[in-house]
């Protein structure tokens, strides 16, 4: 269908039509079947159930092949003018075959691995007949109180701006159109999510226009940039006014700064949820201003099927607001190719074919591994194949590995962590020494006996994936007494402790990291869960994972971050003993782990960092080069990443920056050189005026195996005019 078509076909519809493809509801309010769908918010306080919503434009939640082609059928054929479905899910971080959660996948650093996880996931679900997916979460985060950071990849701009692309490229790849292998990917949440007060979900989100300029747009725009076909609102305010009738936000920022024509859908209810916000006097209201702030879509409530005709009739609503949000609609349809081919995708025998493929579960299974990070180990790892080993904890052979978000994923699927220990160790034990927040006697009786025949104990512990996810808030993050009892009481034992963490979050692990002679953190690793921790364990897999979010010594440093601001009394310029500087009295002021850190089997040796030039000229570049060598007889990856801090800004400026950083593959024994280059574009950032600029001055280039272990080298950049000039010439003009 051509694009005058569709204007015709536009042009046939009544204002209740256009009403109708701007509301989406989940599957059972379309069509009475028995598929309700995945269920991911509230229904009984939107009221949408009792509005006839059986010919809303676009449907979430439901899959299958087999399914989504009847719903499509019958929906076409009493559709007045034949326009097809869209259907849409939240396919997160796979599909059936579930990878895992997007926070660990970050903390892999590779971006071509997590763009074929995202094509692997778009392959399933556009056989079950899946058109679009809620995904990527381009959320920057900062606070692990927040269940929902398991959904972004950390707290770095750059780095989230980098799997933003990757993801949609993954999904959508170059030609949705003809390829039907690839879904439409929705970035979320529009904007600054991650930033809700207190780590509590659907919260307020108070800060300055230059921060969310400088830290949490430039993941969205990133990913827009690589052509995501659709953005989603966020529940949260914005400069004291809902994200979701943000007019300012949607229509100024996204639409008219960052070119975005695509479809912009509403988060669930997030329309209504405006009037207890206190910015809409009911639903009416909520639906005009949501319409008027450039909302196309709203998702799961009654405010535009029952408000938009009536305020276009009253004069309140220009139709022309409905017309550009149904053409963008009927457009993306047609970039899908529905309406010539309204069952897109979905077909039963290749569903089956795909969907947890052996190729599929050998993807997942290596980029389980490699985002899995080594935290601690005490000479205690690899294993030998021939140790005892006892296998205890409430994760000893929990299917519970998928994580919040894995709403497709089944746990008959799962490879639990005993099933893929005992197929590589010939001597392992199992008992579960507690439940996840409750232990006994007798269990620990159990747990003793068990270890009292072992060379080293495994300790499989952690969160259950309903503490994290969305309304995952939590203002205790370290494991449950149960867990510490069990860990303690194995201690006692004098025997070499490997603990393994399944969780969605960074932890307060002070009582777990000096029990412990190793830690693994191997988040909700997904499908293949089980296989990918049995091969780090025995040294199949050497660990190459680095965290992408800090993890705090304690939750009252929260937020506690890599890039923070440099105080006007810093600690670690003043004297230890000075009492007036700027640090906690009861713990430090660092986090336990790094921003980028991250352990391997191997040994990795850094050579002097270099400058090509202590200046960099306008319209130039520098080369930052450093040599790694693998000292070790282990073959393995290391992530080089390289860092700025402008020393002198308009602005204070962040004492590091992620600006690069290159995975690399040493065999043992071998060297290699890692050059990074430096220009303008890594100076700029946001001025007072939100200008985006570089500044005249002197720069720290740092390069190392994460934020903390650093070599540090100074260089100048000098503009046409100094800051200092540039100020007083603003002063005196």
């Amino acid at each position: 269908m051509k694009d005058t078509q569709l204007h015709e076909l536009l042009q046939q519809m009544t204002t209740n039509e256009k009403a109708e493809q701007m509301s989406q509801v989940v599957s059972m309010l379309v069509q009475s079947h028995s598929e309700t769908g995945k269920i991911t918010g509230p229904i009984a306080a939107m009221d949408v159930a009792k509005e006839d919503m059986s010919k809303s434009g676009s449907i979430l939640g439901a899959s299958g092949a087999k399914t989504l082609k009847q719903i499509q059928k019958n929906y076409m054929e009493r559709h007045r003018l034949n326009i097809p479905l869209l259907f849409m899910a939240d396919v997160i971080h796979g599909y059936k075959t579930v990878f895992p959660v997007p926070l660990a996948l970050g903390c892999s650093w590779d971006l071509s691995a997590v763009e074929k996880s995202a094509e692997i996931a778009a392959k399933e679900a556009s056989a079950a007949g899946l058109h679009v997916t809620f995904s990527p979460m381009a959320d920057l985060v900062r606070d692990p109180r927040w269940g929902r950071v398991m959904e972004s990849t950390g707290e770095d701009p750059y780095l989230n701006s980098e799997f933003a692309r990757a993801f949609v490229r993954g999904y959508q790849g170059e030609d949705l159109e003809q390829d039907t292998d690839r879904i439409a990917a929705c970035v979320k949440h529009f904007a600054a999510y991650g930033a809700s007060e207190g780590g509590r979900d659907y919260n307020t989100v108070d800060m300055s226009e230059r921060q969310l300029r400088e830290y949490y747009m430039p993941a969205y725009e990133a990913a827009l940039e690589e052509g995501a076909e659709m953005v989603m609102t966020a529940f949260n305010t914005v400069d004291g006014i809902p994200a979701t009738s943000n007019r300012h936000l949607m229509r100024t920022v996204l639409r008219n700064e960052l070119k975005f024509n695509g479809v912009l859908i509403s988060d669930w209810g997030a329309v209504q949820e405006t009037v207890p916000h206190g910015v809409a006097a009911n639903n009416r209201e909520a639906a005009l201003k949501s319409a008027l702030a450039g909302v196309d879509i709203d998702m799961m409530t009654p405010c535009y099927k029952q408000h938009l005709t009536s305020l276009v009739d009253s004069g309140e609503l220009s139709e022309a607001v409905l017309d550009e949000a149904v053409l963008r609609i009927l457009q993306l349809k047609q970039k899908l190719g529905l309406f010539d081919h309204p069952y897109r995708g979905a077909d039963e025998k290749r569903e089956e074919q795909l969907i947890l493929s052996d190729e599929h579960r050998t993807k997942a299974r290596e980029l389980a591994a490699k985002s899995s990070v080594l935290l601690k180990n005490d000479g205690v790892l690899p294993l030998n194949t021939t140790q005892r080993v006892a296998l205890i904890g409430p994760f000893t052979d929990s299917t519970d590995l998928l994580g919040r978000w894995a709403i497709f994923g089944e746990p008959a699927d799962v490879v639990t962590l005993k099933t893929g220990l005992t197929k590589q160790l010939t001597a392992v034990e199992t008992a579960a020494g507690c439940d996840i927040e409750s232990i006994t006697d007798a269990q620990i009786s159990e747990a003793r006996k068990t270890a009292d025949n072992a060379d080293v104990i495994i300790l499989a512990l952690g969160e259950p994936s309903e503490l994290s996810g969305e309304a995952g808030s939590k203002t205790d993050i370290r494991l449950s007494e149960a867990q510490m009892h069990l860990v303690r009481s194995m201690r006692e034992l004098n025997k070499p402790i490997i603990t393994i963490l399944f969780n969605g979050r960074p932890l307060d692990l002070r009582g777990i990291l000096d029990e412990s002679d190793a830690i693994i953190e191997a988040w909700f690793p997904g499908t293949e869960g089980g296989h990918a921790v049995a091969d780090l364990l025995t040294g199949a897999a050497n660990p190459s994972g680095k965290l992408t979010m800090s993890f705090p010594y304690t939750v009252g440093q929260i937020p506690v971050y890599y890039n923070a601001f440099k105080t006007g009394r810093p600690k670690e310029d003043l004297d230890p003993n000075d009492r007036y500087a700027s640090k906690y009295m009861d713990a430090p002021n660092e986090p336990l782990f790094p921003f980028g850190f991250g352990l391997s089997y191997s040994e990795f040796t850094y050579g002097d960092a270099r400058l090509s030039s202590n200046d960099l000229q306008p319209g130039g570049s520098l080369e930052l080069s450093v040599d790694v060598k693998n000292t070790s007889g282990i073959t393995g990856e290391e992530t080089v990443q390289m860092y700025i801090r402008d020393l002198v800004g308009e602005v204070v400026r962040p004492v590091l920056e992620l600006k690069g950083f290159e995975k690399i593959r040493l065999e043992p024994g071998e060297a290699k050189i890692v050059t990074f280059s430096i220009h303008e574009d890594l100076l700029k950032y946001h001025h007072h005026d939100l200008a985006y600029k570089a500044d005249s001055g002197d720069f720290i280039a740092s390069v190392g195996t994460d934020s903390q272990t650093l070599q540090h080298l100074r260089f100048s950049y000098k503009t046409h005019s100094s800051v200092t000039e540039t100020v007083l010439e603003e002063r005196y003009t």
